[in-house]
C-alpha cells in the first residue's frame, strides 16, 4: 500500500465526492425554486458515508438520490425551501473545506517525508 492509496485518503476522497454531489443537488434545488411541480432532492449523507466505510474501497458507486419527504409544498407543487437549502449549502461547504484541509495536511506530511523532513523551502 502506498501513501497515495491509503484507506484514510480513499475515505476522504469519497467524502469529498459525496459533498460535491450533495452541493450539486442543493444548487439544483435552488435553481428550480420557481419550477412548478419540482420536488427537492438530496442524498442520505450519513448513510452514504457508512456505505463507503463498509464497502471494499475499490468500488465507487453513485450515491442514491432521493426526493426529500416531509417538506411543505406550495400550491404549484414545488417544495423547495430556500432557508433549508441555504443552510445545507453552508453545511456542505464547511464539510468540504474540513476534508480538503485534512488531505492537504496528509500531502504536506508526505512532502516532508520525501524531502527528508525539510520544509521544502
Amino acid at each position: 500500500m502506498s501513501w497515495l492509496d491509503s484507506p484514510v485518503d480513499n475515505l476522504l476522497g469519497r467524502y469529498l465526492d459525496l459533498t460535491a454531489t450533495r452541493q450539486a443537488l442543493i444548487t439544483s434545488n435552488i435553481a428550480n425554486i420557481d419550477t412548478p411541480g419540482y420536488r427537492t432532492r438530496d442524498i442520505d449523507f450519513h448513510g452514504e458515508l457508512v456505505r463507503a466505510v463498509q464497502g471494499d474501497g475499490d468500488a465507487t458507486t453513485e450515491p442514491v438520490v432521493r426526493e426529500v419527504q416531509g417538506l411543505i409544498a406550495r400550491p404549484d407543487g414545488n417544495n423547495v425551501s430556500i432557508d433549508r437549502e441555504s443552510m445545507l449549502l453552508s453545511e456542505v461547504q464547511l464539510q468540504f473545506n474540513a476534508a480538503e484541509q485534512l488531505l492537504k495536511s496528509d500531502f504536506k506530511t508526505l512532502s516532508m517525508a520525501i524531502n527528508e523532513g525539510s520544509s521544502g523551502s
